[in-house]
């Protein structure tokens, strides 16, 4: 029991003296590395710390199984307190005893925990290994020179300050190493040394980005500037093209060649369309463009063009030649001197006269078949609307002045001349269809009409002037004034001249309406189309005068006599 108690008490004390030692070298660390090191190798103590007690109660562990509880505890330090005395006796009498030889094994354990204990921390740190590695040998020596010449309290004394020795040279040797930078500092440097890289990093990709943006700016620039030269350069050609456009358009309105009289035949064949129309006009070198023929005929409501042959010459214009295809053509092929054209404002006797010229026809038979009454009345019959009026009137000279309209007129040599006058008779028909409800609506006939229309003609040259001109008449006749037109004095007289005397306005003549009043037997000549439009539509005024200077065709108006005299000195007798 005596050597089981010594055992006990033994490795109790040893134990204890184990953890003192421990407990001091872990205190004097923590100091010297409260001192020495930084806030993170600071950390990184606390850290081995734990490691350090980890291991430590690991090795404990494994030497003496788990801890005592506190009741073990009590005991054990009972236990001492009552083998205290003896032990020294005991001791000095068994130096060379067996129980020696019993207490082998516990030094061999003592010192293998002293490895496990010491061997944790070269894990740590190498150099702290080495120094180690060089100090548990001695340690070994003196623990078995030890065990041979004392007893047991006093070789577990020894061993303690051994460890403590052991643990003092391992702190010396982690005070050395800490001398040095540690693996922390150089963690820390590192990481300052990241953050400058970062730093640096961050700035150079500042530059590299305001190198990019000033590239990017500078792309912009020729990006801009490109853009803006193209659309000054789309612009510019727009604009060329829209000129060159209108020149062209413009040009193909106006006749080919105004100084080109020579007359072309061309067939347009039945149920050809207007662009069609063209396209032959174009081929026969009649006109610049079909395209543009088809829009200005659409443009103008041109319609009703008829087939057959036509002869159309390159200093016609598109309105010229518009109305010779409304009038119809031929139906068989004709020549050069079968074509002739009627003017505007042209009487029968000048009619005769030009047909007589272009024509196999004679004036004589053209006169004679004027006055020819049953030709009339075949007329009448066919043409109704348009000749009922005509055939009703008193004293005219022809009964078919005004209704020959001024046109061009194909004629060929199987034809006879009533053909040629029914031809122009039809055409006059064709035009004033579209005028014969609203003839009626203003109260008036196709007589009356197609006698103001034939004083329209030739009093006035641009259609703003006619349909004033036209007004003044209308205002007169509701005065009961005579429209004294001399125009009625040169178809009375049968003349053509510029100047009317006072002794020509005293002409006896039903057609003298400087005596007469109203609108007279009937026309004075063949009236154009604007002619008819201008009194079926005239522009509203308050004058009853009118007077035109003779050299610059320009119409004056006034409202008394005295004022429409003045106007007659100063632009019709200031030359005289």
């Amino acid at each position: 029991m005596s050597e089981d108690q010594n055992q006990h008490s033994e490795e109790g004390s040893f134990k204890e003296q184990i953890m003192r030692a421990l407990e001091e070298g872990r205190k004097n660390r923590e100091v010297e590395s409260t001192e020495k090191t930084t806030t993170v190798s600071g950390r990184l103590d606390k850290e081995n710390k734990s490691e350090d007690d980890e291991e430590l109660a690991s090795s404990y562990e494994r030497l003496f199984g788990k801890r005592q509880s506190k009741n073990e505890k009590q005991k054990n330090e009972a236990f001492k307190k009552e083998s205290a005395g003896p032990s020294t006796s005991v001791e000095k009498q068994s130096v060379n005893s067996p129980v020696v030889e019993q207490k082998a094994p516990v030094k061999k354990a003592r010192e293998e925990s002293v490895k496990e204990i010491v061997e944790p921390s070269k894990k740590a740190e190498k150099k702290q290994v080495d120094e180690e590695k060089s100090i548990l040998p001695k340690v070994k020596k003196e623990k078995k020179m030890t065990s041979r010449h004392s007893n047991s309290v006093k070789s577990g004394q020894d061993n303690s300050k051994i460890i403590v020795e052991a643990e003092k040279k391992t702190a010396s040797s982690e005070q050395d190493q800490r001398e040095e930078p540690s693996i922390f500092t150089r963690i820390g440097e590192k990481f300052d040394e990241l953050h400058q890289m970062d730093a640096e990093f961050e700035g150079n990709i500042s530059e590299e980005s305001n190198l990019k943006r000033a590239e990017r700016r500078k792309e912009d620039r020729v990006v801009h500037k490109i853009v803006y030269v193209l659309t000054i350069g789309i612009l510019i050609v727009a604009g060329i093209l829209a000129i060159s456009g209108y020149n062209y358009v413009n040009a193909g309105l106006k006749p080919l060649d105004k100084n080109d009289k020579k007359l072309v035949q061309v067939e347009v064949p039945s149920g050809s369309s207007n662009r069609q129309i063209g396209d032959i006009l174009e081929d026969g070198d009649v006109i610049r463009d079909g395209m543009i023929f088809n829009f200005y005929t659409k443009f103008k409501n041109l319609t009703n063009f008829q087939a057959g042959y036509y002869q159309f010459s390159p200093n016609m214009t598109l309105d010229q030649i518009g109305k010779e295809l409304q009038q119809g053509g031929s139906a068989e092929p004709l020549d050069d001197a079968s074509k002739v054209t009627i003017p505007e404002g042209y009487d029968i006797d000048q009619i005769a006269t030009l047909v007589a010229k272009k024509t196999d026809f004679k004036k004589a038979d053209f006169i004679k078949l004027m006055k020819d009454d049953k030709f009339f009345e075949e007329l009448k019959t066919t043409y109704p609307d348009l000749l009922t009026d005509a055939g009703n009137a008193k004293d005219v000279r022809y009964r078919l002045e005004g209704y020959l309209f001024p046109a061009t007129y194909n004629i060929h040599k199987s034809r006879s001349l009533k053909d040629l006058v029914t031809q122009m008779v039809d055409t006059t028909n064709q035009v004033m269809s579209q005028y014969y409800s609203q003839i009626k609506e203003k109260g008036m006939d196709v007589q009356e009409v197609m006698t103001l229309a034939s004083l329209v003609e030739k009093e006035g040259v641009t259609e703003s002037d006619r349909k004033n001109i036209a007004q003044v008449f209308f205002n007169r006749i509701d005065a009961g004034m005579a429209l004294q037109s001399d125009i009625s004095i040169l178809y009375a007289l049968g003349e053509h001249k510029e100047v009317v005397t006072i002794k020509d306005t005293q002409i006896d003549s039903p057609y003298n309406l400087y005596v007469n009043t109203g609108y007279g037997p009937g026309p004075f000549d063949n009236p154009s189309q604007e002619a008819i439009s201008a009194v079926l539509n005239p522009t509203d005024n308050d004058y009853v005068y009118f007077v035109a200077d003779i050299s610059t065709g320009k119409v004056y108006y006034a409202k008394t006599y005295e004022e429409h005299m003045e106007l007659v000195e100063k632009y019709v007798n200031k030359g005289q």
